[in-house]
């Protein structure tokens, strides 16, 4: 595996899933573990970029800082998902269109 095509193919492979996740899915939960997908593919394009570039330690950097706000928006999000279950007894996202202004 050092061939750079490998990993934008894997991340391509990532990031089509999660879409996929995100488009196809009604389940909030599961449109969650899509974004995770489409943000871990960003990630292993950025440490691929940086490890095949003349730049040593940008990616790895950009990839922490996706990391760390992944966590921060996996954590708002489930709370919004408790949050809705709580009212509706439900994570359905289209049950939970009382939500719009």
């Amino acid at each position: 595996m050092t061939h750079l095509e490998v990993y934008l193919v894997v991340s391509a492979i990532l990031f089509s899933l999660g879409l996929f996740a995100v488009i196809s899915r009604r389940n909030a939960i599961a449109v969650l573990m899509g974004i995770e997908l489409i943000l871990n593919a960003a990630n292993i394009n950025f440490v691929a970029f940086a490890k095949f570039s003349s730049v040593t330690l940008d990616g790895h950097i950009f990839a922490i800082f996706v990391i760390i706000m992944a966590a921060a928006e996996a954590a708002v999000a489930l709370a919004i998902v408790l949050n809705i279950y709580n009212n509706y007894k439900t994570i359905n996202v289209d049950e939970a269109s009382s939500l719009r202004g």
